[in-house]
């Protein structure tokens, strides 16, 4: 087994790049914790080699590597254009029309492929386009076709996305293609399941349920991206695991201005709440092409990590870039030297009722303040689900909590958890002693241990049930 104790944990999304096996195992020993399934692209059996190729890599780097598959979502976008793309002038009428033909497009309208959004906008309403690089202005509605004035033109491309500033489009968060993927995650037992343009609890419990009665059991990760999950945001978050703060529609519909403070908001909400929190796009997006990172990279990934994110996430940088082991490499160095600089030491949170709701959650508490105050070198977590690990890693310490159990699954889940490293065992010593002189080995055999090191042990005492932590223990480590 290797370790790399960076607390945050980086994702990257697989692709064309990463489909040669030593690049993939080159990104698997630069840092990489989890590969992102882009559901948007490429069919299931194409996601289904990707995942064989990591599972290889994880095994030759002596790696755990989870799994995160991201849904497409309902994005709205124009259809094609008669020449591939046209020039749309500052002050010139536009119009997208639902009843065009799919590739009929001119300089002087273009169809679209959400066919209700002539009821979804109102005259004076602004469209963004291409990622808010075009804008135009409702004029009026006239059946399918909504009238539009340009207010910032450019060239416009086939299949462009269309947001509607300040949000407001009816659209649900699953379309029959994420359905149907919702299938395919669950056959290949992804272990998160990323919901793109949720907007409410609404939208997650549907996609849960989904999952379930499909036989997935990968967590939950909403995607904010969307006015109305911003509205909405303690419910979203209630009903998920995890959220992604995915600033690229988002930047569209609240402004980019807003952006930053936005992401503060979210990440705060979510670690208010004990769940998981990424941080998503355009982060090193130079490295598509460059060799190393802006200084502008640099810092947004830095403070992506200063704001308290589990993990930071890499696109095109990976899937499609020219140098996906280096980003990763590039990455990996920005958290060490972000984290360099980040309290180890926070006051532990008062619970909003004034008590635990969870004893593992109070167990949780008590290592964590214990382990901020006394020099103990790790935290050691039996456990099933990694729920008491889960709550250890919310609050802040510069002390590696590893999660050790017998569950593969849980393995493979741990990996996107702040300051969380899976380590494979199975309680098979009934003695006390000869227990925990196991788990003394097994620390020591990996070096993340010294003889005489003070360590933190969470077990139940009910070996083998979910969510059965009950006790916290101080141990000095020794060889028999």
């Amino acid at each position: 087994m290797s370790f790399q104790l960076r607390r945050t944990k980086i994702v990257a999304t697989l692709g064309p790049a990463t489909d040669d096996p030593k690049v993939l195992t080159d990104m698997v020993r630069a840092g990489l914790d989890v590969v992102r399934l882009n559901f948007s692209h490429g069919a299931v059996a194409d996601h289904a080699r990707r995942l064989d190729l990591v599972r290889a890599a994880a095994k030759a780097a002596g790696r755990y590597v989870g799994v995160l598959g991201d849904l497409q979502g309902p994005k709205i976008r124009i259809d094609r254009f008669v020449a591939g793309k046209v020039m749309l002038e500052d002050g010139a009428e536009f119009t997208l029309d639902a009843s065009l033909a799919v590739d009929a497009g001119t300089n002087r309208a273009v169809g679209i492929a959400y066919k209700k959004l002539p009821a979804d906008v109102f005259a004076g309403d602004v469209l963004l386009l291409n990622d808010g690089q075009i804008s135009l202005q409702v004029l009026g509605i006239d059946g399918p076709r909504i009238n539009t004035r340009v207010l910032v033109g450019g060239e416009l491309g086939n299949n462009k996305g269309i947001n509607r500033q300040g949000g407001g489009l009816s659209a649900g968060a699953l379309t029959d293609k994420d359905r149907s993927d919702i299938l395919a995650a669950a056959s290949l037992k992804v272990d998160y399941l990323a919901v793109s343009f949720a907007r409410d609890a609404a939208d997650m419990n549907e996609a849960r349920a989904l999952l379930r009665k499909a036989g997935g059991h990968a967590l939950l990760i909403a995607k904010i991206e969307r006015a109305e999950a911003i509205q909405n945001l303690a419910e979203v978050v209630t009903a998920s695991d995890g959220v992604m703060v995915a600033r690229g529609d988002l930047g569209v519909e609240m402004g980019f201005a807003e952006l930053a403070g936005l992401q503060k908001l979210i990440i705060h909400e979510a670690r208010h709440q004990n769940r998981l929190v990424i941080t998503a796009t355009q982060m090193m997006e130079s490295m598509i092409v460059a060799t190393i990172p802006t200084r502008a990279e640099v810092s947004d990934v830095a403070n992506a990590v200063m704001d308290g994110s589990d993990a930071v996430m890499l696109s095109a940088e990976t899937a499609a870039g020219k140098h996906p082991t280096k980003v990763v490499e590039a990455m990996a160095q920005i958290i060490v030297g972000a984290e360099k600089y980040q309290g180890a030491h926070v006051r532990i949170r008062q619970r909003t009722t004034g008590h635990f709701e969870h004893t593992n959650e109070a167990i949780a508490a008590a290592v964590m303040y214990t382990a901020n105050h006394l020099h103990v070198k790790a935290i050691v977590a039996l456990t099933e689900s990694g729920e008491t690990a889960l709550w250890m890693s919310r609050v802040r310490s510069d002390i590696p909590i590893y999660a050790f159990t017998r569950q593969e699954a849980t393995r493979s889940r741990v990996t996107l958890y702040r300051g969380v490293y899976p380590v494979a065992y199975d309680v098979t010593d009934k003695d006390r002693e000869a227990f925990y002189f196991s788990i003394f080995r097994q620390l020591l055999d990996l070096t993340l241990v010294k003889d005489d090191d003070l360590i933190i042990l969470t077990k139940g005492e009910l070996s083998g049930v979910a969510g059965g932590t009950n006790s916290m223990q101080i141990l000095k480590v020794a060889r028999k």
